[in-house]
């Protein structure tokens, strides 16, 4: 079987596991690739360096977001036999081509590639791609260029999908994208991700769990808004890209959303289902940040209650805006992402203490003793270890290293 290593987003997942059901039993170690930051680019090239140690008469073929931005870099590394970009990895005839460089303009796909993946074998959940790029040109962000512009999934093949991974045994399904809020519009009939959901819980009775990944908060509308905080198979636990909590640096990173209108959606949110756990994503040390601009950010954190926090020091990426406007010194971005991690970490660590004497629903993942519970905090159980992709009730008797521990019901 060929090895595949997935870097970066869950959308990487998804697709990884579509090129190994691809590529069957070939020599072949494919690392595919982030892009998002600097140090997601370094990551990549170490990794192909220790897969070419550990695999030295197997071909090394480079994919993903970094390969496709560029692709000279890493055809350009002795360790690496081919590159192959997002634009052509889920087709398979550009696996059985012989060309070293396989790369063409991302910006001119339109549809998305069909699935492959019958089930997702060593993963307890399963991910399904419902979307694929951005039409969005936020000032720090190379994605677009990895990704090219939005397209969308047809429902019917979605909900295919699911079922199927449904009944391969998968109790809990991933919707995952670049942009997941921006499900729909290139399809006929303009259908949303609210209405996409809908049709999923309908059309797939089966389904015990349905997890959104990252939402752009601006664009949950009162339909999504709905499924959210009032439909239980769907997961009380919302992952937003909030990115900043000032209102200036919002602006320059020409994001769309103000920080009152996150706040308020947050306030919403959990007045609606207060059980829901809110994850975010924030960069620190953007360009032109003052001291007092960070502050908002760090407030942000308490005043979203953000409980999984993703911290992101500002990393410069070539051709973009950001990374021409006056940049914050180094050690002043690592020490804001540093007070960012700490009160995210303080915040966590709280929120967490609160979930003692909880009773959840534990999807159990490897090593068949750890999962999440319906929120999304990480469970270690106690006892005797459980079947990998079970449903185990549990009571939560305690907290850990940023986990909570939990017994058998």
């Amino acid at each position: 079987m060929a090895d595949v290593i997935s870097l970066g987003c869950r959308l990487n997942i998804a697709e990884s596991e579509s090129i190994r059901a691809m590529l069957g039993d070939r020599d072949m170690v494919v690392v595919n690739s982030c892009a998002v930051t600097n140090e997601a680019v370094r990551r990549t090239r170490q990794t192909i360096r220790r897969a070419r140690r550990e695999r030295p008469d197997s071909q090394i073929v480079v994919t993903g977001c970094a390969a496709q931005i560029e692709p000279g870099t890493f055809a350009g590394m002795a360790e690496v036999d081919r590159v192959i970009g997002n634009s052509d990895k889920l087709r398979p005839e550009a696996w059985r081509a012989a060309d070293a460089v396989t790369v063409r303009d991302i910006m001119a796909i339109e549809r998305t590639a069909r699935h492959l993946a019958a089930s997702f074998g060593g993963h307890a959940r399963a991910f399904v791609e419902i979307q694929n790029g951005c039409d969005h040109r936020c000032t720090f962000c190379a994605i677009p260029y990895g990704r090219g512009n939005s397209r969308s999934v047809p429902a019917g093949a979605v909900v295919e999908r699911i079922a199927g991974l449904v009944d391969a045994g998968h109790r809990e399904i991933v919707l995952t994208g670049v942009d997941l809020t921006s499900y729909g519009p290139d399809l006929p009939g303009a259908p949303t991700l609210g209405g996409l959901v809908e049709r999923i819980l309908a059309e797939v009775p089966k389904l015990e769990r349905l997890r959104l990944s990252s939402l752009d908060s601006i664009e949950i509308d009162d339909r999504l808004f709905a499924l959210l905080t009032q439909e239980p198979r769907v997961m009380p636990h919302v992952h937003l890209s909030l990115q900043a909590g000032d209102d200036m640096i919002l602006k320059r990173m020409k994001r769309r959303h103000s920080r009152a209108q996150a706040v308020a959606i947050v306030d919403r949110l959990k007045r609606a289902r207060p059980e829901i756990a809110i994850g975010a994503d924030l960069i620190a040390g953007f360009p032109t940040e003052s001291e007092a601009m960070a502050a908002n950010t760090l407030a942000l954190i308490r005043d979203c209650d953000i409980v999984q926090a993703h911290i992101f020091p500002f990393s410069p990426r070539a051709g973009t805006l950001a990374a021409r406007m006056p940049q914050v010194p180094g050690d002043v971005v690592k020490a804001r992402a540093a007070a960012l991690r700490a009160e995210g970490k303080k915040r966590r660590d709280a929120w967490l203490a609160t979930q003692r004497g909880a009773a959840g629903k534990l999807l159990v993942e490897r090593p068949g003793d750890r999962g999440h519970v319906e929120n999304f905090a990480e469970v270690r159980l106690t006892g005797p270890k459980q079947e990998i992709g079970s449903i185990v009730e549990v009571i939560i008797t305690g907290a850990s290293d940023g986990r909570l521990i939990g017994r058998p019901a």
